[in-house]
């Protein structure tokens, strides 16, 4: 699929958040392969044998940020942004159910580079993470909003300072201090 227009995707996003239904079935058309590679980039960090694949995640995603049928969005950034946040949130409850499933145990801790390598075959690496995410998110939300945009939705510096309307520059040194922050949060003291 071609690139998609900002404008056609806003105004199709403005037309959703006014309950069109037929507005609804335009977008996933018009945003689908998007998704999915989002999606792909998000199941590339699980095991190889994820009972999740993207399509599922793709489809999962999709009904939790249409189906409440009240969600607005400002503009295609914004949306894409929900959506690899909703794709995260889906990855930590299915991460969660596996380790109930598997009944618990003492999370470990992990270094920066271990941990962002997260597997299912360790769920609570996914959980830890989530964890430390949540409470950035209260701390500091931009710099939560570029994590889930570099790392979870795949995004480049560039993307990520022409959607949140910063300087490459901020967002490569937000990167940095976030990374070194969220290591401190799930590794835990030295």
């Amino acid at each position: 699929m071609a690139e998609l227009a900002p404008h056609e995707v806003t105004r199709i996003l403005e037309d959703v958040g006014q309950g069109d239904a037929a507005a609804r079935a335009r977008l996933m058309a018009l945003v689908y392969d998007e998704l999915h590679r989002l999606a792909a980039g998000q199941m590339r960090r699980e095991r190889p044998d994820h009972t999740l694949q993207p399509t599922a995640l793709v489809n999962e995603a999709y009904l939790r940020l249409i189906g409440r049928g009240e969600a607005r969005w400002q503009n295609r950034a914004h949306f894409f942004g929900a959506a690899a946040e909703v794709m995260r949130r889906i990855l930590v409850d299915h991460a969660r159910a596996r380790l109930a499933a598997k009944r618990g145990g003492e999370r470990a801790r992990l270094p920066l580079d271990e941990m962002l390598d997260w597997t299912d075959e360790q769920p609570w690496n996914v959980i830890a993470i989530d964890e430390a995410l949540q409470e950035l998110e209260t701390l500091d939300p931009q710099r939560s909003r570029i994590v889930n945009l570099r790392f979870f939705a795949g995004l480049t510096s560039e993307q990520i300072a022409e959607m949140l309307g910063i300087s490459v520059r901020t967002v490569k040194r937000q990167w940095r201090y976030t990374r070194a922050w969220l290591y401190r949060a799930v590794a835990g003291p030295a």
